[in-house]
């Protein structure tokens, strides 16, 4: 059988009712090299919104929606406040890239970014920033409500300005106090379903803002040699690898013990308050491996603290959702 691409090679035939003559190939041919010029127009423009980022929108919106409304909320709603929340978090990452696009070229996981390598000009770059900004305050303003439009603003603004402006090139606390961009999708999620922001709800925002460094600061040991050559002071690049793994280990218990203040404050459940129990000891088990790793072999393996809180952060906003769906 041949491949798609091996057929989409082929000459028109005979029945295609032009006989494979040159004119129609050259035809056929300009048709897929503009189908491809598309593709990687589209996959450019993906890139600046680092879809990868959106990771954490999808995993805290859905559960804590479920938790604001003590039940499934509307199939809409929850939508609408993803999509909005995507379009959000796409505005403030391609901001991102075109502020940082100096220090992206010097940085090898970073050097071939749209902005850098020319792929897609400056001037396309930020206006498409621009109307990702205006779509998603409109979105959700039309969509869903003024509060949940406010706080969109309000992260855009702070990943752009507080972070990426004023914090990230000037001190090793970027991600700590930069990282509160990242805790706006759970307070988005709670004001889109009730119109408010209540005790809950910033627990859960603490939840994240706790997390943050702690799964960060790992990735910046990782790729600590690039943050140096571009002169960011990103704490794993700057500190010796036990400091950080302390440093990480202070924040994964902060994380999760917070994560226990939920139990009372929102009446969970069996299942969640077993799940954060596990899941936090679980999270906390591997930063004390780091710290103990560091001490012994220097870098340790920074990428099994990075997987595990990716994995940890999951475990837990789905037991808020599962052990909400399960009471009565």
């Amino acid at each position: 059988m041949k491949s798609f691409g091996e057929i989409a090679d082929e000459p028109c035939s005979d029945s295609a009712g032009c006989g494979g003559f040159p004119s129609c190939i050259e035809s056929h041919g300009g048709r897929r090299t503009s189908v491809r010029r598309a593709m990687r127009t589209f996959s450019n423009y993906m890139i600046l919104t680092k879809p990868r980022v959106m990771e954490l929108l999808l995993v805290t919106t859905a559960p804590t929606m479920i938790l604001a409304h003590n039940g499934m909320p509307g199939f809409g709603l929850l939508i609408l406040t993803l999509i909005g929340g995507a379009l959000s978090a796409a505005s403030a990452s391609a901001f991102n890239m075109y502020i940082d696009r100096d220090v992206d070229a010097l940085m090898t996981r970073t050097e071939a970014r749209p902005l850098v390598s020319g792929a897609i000009s400056l001037r396309a770059g930020l206006i498409f920033a621009w109307l990702l900004a205006g779509l998603s305050t409109v979105f959700f303003w039309v969509f869903v409500n003024a509060l949940a439009a406010a706080l969109s603003v309000c992260a855009i603004i702070w990943y752009v300005v507080v972070y990426t402006l004023v914090l990230k090139r000037r001190t090793t606390q970027n991600i700590v106090w930069g990282g509160l961009a990242g805790c706006f999708p759970v307070l988005i999620a709670w004001a889109s379903v009730t119109g408010a922001v209540s005790w809950s709800a910033l627990i859960l925002f603490l939840v994240v803002f706790f997390w943050t460094p702690a799964h960060y600061w790992p990735l910046s040991i990782r790729y600590g040699e690039d943050y140096r050559r571009a002169n960011i002071p990103m704490l794993g690049a700057v500190r010796a690898s036990h400091s950080v793994a302390i440093q990480v280990l202070i924040y994964a218990c902060v994380t999760a013990l917070c994560s226990f203040a939920l139990i009372p404050i929102a009446q969970m459940g069996v299942v969640y308050s077993v799940s954060a129990l596990i899941g936090g000891g679980w999270f906390v088990a591997h930063a004390v491996r780091y710290v103990v790793a560091t001490s012994r072999q220097g870098a340790g393996k920074p990428m099994q603290v990075f997987l595990a809180s990716n994995i940890y952060l999951g475990f837990l906003f789905v037991a808020v959702a599962v052990d909400t769906l399960l009471q009565p």
